[in-house]
Order: structure tokens, then C-alpha cells, then sequence
């Protein structure tokens, strides 16, 4: 019969303490990163890397043999979410900070960091164990006007679903404060989407259109694109017939100097004043959103707020 051996448990705080000395350590180091735009040389250690990641293990290759010569370049990720993530991947903790919790989070997807992605178990402080990705509830935690929008962008486009509906519910809220930050302005068309589909914004229609264009005119000079073909995708979801006569009117006449909305979904919008039906225009949404302001043709709408 065979005794069972025993397992003996030495403390984890020094073992996680002497594997973090080791962290951007070119001590017994064999692998080599240039991170980041400013091309700032990392030191790691293949073996250790390869078996916490599968994304590092298919990078450096899973054959044994001498280290990496060359430095491997990653030019997308900024070097201090790059030091995080490897500050995980060495102790399985890490101390997150709100100035950059979005780039570590967006690293970590890019590698396949999977299980870092789950909500676990949050720690006291800025110290988030079990899970890098923990960070989606920091994140969560820190969500303020300035930080929303960009949370939300990460949110659609790595398919984050829990931490999207945080941000809209946010922006919801706090609307016309976040419209006027950088991060609205850097929207993708498909992070925009959902806001303008939301009944719940608490923003007059009249700014909201503003908004929408002035986030065209910045994806316009970005891409050098017409403002007409950059708003397109979005443009449809602008409830124009929620604009009183005078407000349609100027809309119409900075539309023939600046293309921005379709002429149809003008036309659309007209159509709900002449008949006085919301519904008897098709196409034309008149459903009033949270934040709109009442005009003297709301009574005519088919969906009361």
C-alpha cells in the first residue's frame, strides 16, 4: 500500500514577492519586447510566459530550445498595460489604476487572456486578484463622464455585453455631459448605434443632432471622407420628426450648406407635421426619448412618452 504523500504550503506573499522581482528583469531573462510607440525594451522569460498564455506560447513557439535572440516588437500596446499584463501573468495579481485599466483590458483580450476577462472577486484598494479582467468591474467601479464613452468603445468591440450595458446606462444618465468629450467624439459607428437607438437618453433631439454631426465631421477628417458617408450608418436613428417646424427648417438649410442627413429623412420628418401622425410617415422615428424637450406637436405623436 502506498502512503499518501504530504503537501506542505509555503507562504504565497514571498513567492509572488520573488517572482515580481523578476518582472522586466534582464536577470536569466531569454525573450526580449519592444512595446509601444515609444519602443521601450521589456525583458520576460519564455518559459513562464509560454505556460500562463496561449497566446505567448503560439509567439515564442512551444519547442525547447535557446532563448530569443531577436526582440519581438508589439508597437500596439502601450508599455504600461504591457507591464501589467506581464505583472499577472508572473504573480496572478496585479494593482490596476483608472488612467489606464482600458489599455490593460484591451491587451489582455488581444492575447487571449480568456479567463482573465471574468468577474471574480474584487480586493480592497486598486489591487484586483484571481483575474486581470477583474478590471471589467474596476472599470465599472471608476466609470465617470471622461472615461465612459472610451469604456464603452472597448465594451462593442471586444464584445464585453455586462460592461456595455454599465456604459450605456451611464451615458443614459449623464448624456449631454458625456457628448461632449474626446471619447464620444472617437466613437466607432457601431459603439454609437446603440445610444442613438435608446429611448432612454436624457438629451433634447436638437442636441442630439448636434452631437451626431459634430462626430461625423471629426470621423470625416479622420478618414477623409464626405461628413454624409461617415454619418450614414448612424444617421437613420436621429428622430427628426421629434423637431418642432423651425428647428426642421434651420436643420434643412445647414443640411444644403453641409450634407449630413439624407434629403429623404427630411422629407419624412415634414410628413409627420403635415399629417400630424408620428406613425403615418414610415420610417420617420418619433419616439420621445427620456430627455425631450416637449414641443406643441407632440400631441400628434402615436407613442406618448
Amino acid at each position: 500500500m502506498v502512503t499518501p504523500g504530504l503537501v506542505v504550503q509555503g507562504q504565497a506573499a514571498p513567492f509572488s514577492t520573488a517572482l515580481r522581482s523578476l518582472v522586466n528583469n534582464p536577470w536569466y531573462s531569454d525573450v526580449r519586447f519592444v512595446v509601444g510607440q515609444e519602443q521601450q525594451e521589456v525583458f520576460a522569460h519564455r518559459c513562464l510566459l509560454a505556460c500562463r498564455c496561449k497566446f505567448f506560447q503560439r509567439l515564442l513557439g512551444t519547442e525547447p530550445g535557446p532563448g530569443v535572440t531577436s526582440p519581438v516588437v508589439l508597437s500596439t500596446v502601450p508599455a504600461e498595460a504591457f507591464l501589467a499584463v506581464l505583472e499577472f501573468l508572473y504573480t496572478n495579481s496585479v494593482k490596476l489604476h483608472r488612467h489606464s485599466v482600458l489599455e490593460v483590458l484591451t491587451a489582455a483580450v488581444e492575447y487571449g487572456l480568456e479567463e482573465l476577462r471574468e468577474v471574480w472577486e474584487v480586493k480592497t484598494g486598486l489591487v484586483l486578484l484571481l483575474g486581470i479582467w477583474l478590471c471589467l468591474e474596476f472599470v465599472v467601479k471608476v466609470l465617470d463622464v471622461e472615461l465612459v464613452c472610451e469604456a464603452l468603445q472597448v465594451a462593442v468591440t471586444f464584445g464585453l455585453g455586462p460592461l456595455q450595458e454599465q456604459c450605456m446606462a451611464f451615458i443614459e444618465t449623464h448624456c449631454q455631459e458625456a457628448l461632449r468629450t474626446r471619447g464620444f467624439l472617437e466613437l466607432s459607428a457601431a459603439a454609437l448605434l446603440p445610444l442613438l437607438r435608446s429611448d432612454k437618453l436624457c438629451v433634447d433631439e436638437a442636441e442630439l443632432v448636434q452631437a451626431a454631426r459634430s462626430w461625423a465631421r471629426v470621423g470625416a477628417a479622420v478618414l477623409e471622407r464626405p461628413v454624409a458617408e461617415v454619418a450614414a450608418p448612424v444617421v437613420r436613428e436621429l428622430r427628426l420628426a421629434l423637431l418642432a417646424p423651425t428647428e426642421l427648417s434651420a436643420l434643412e438649410e445647414q443640411n444644403r450648406q453641409e450634407p449630413f442627413i439624407p434629403v429623404e429623412q427630411i422629407v419624412e420628418a415634414w410628413k409627420c407635421h403635415a399629417l400630424r401622425r408620428g406613425a403615418a410617415a414610415r420610417g420617420a422615428p418619433c419616439h420621445r426619448r427620456r430627455g425631450t424637450l416637449p414641443r406643441d406637436h407632440h400631441c400628434f405623436l402615436d407613442h406618448p412618452f
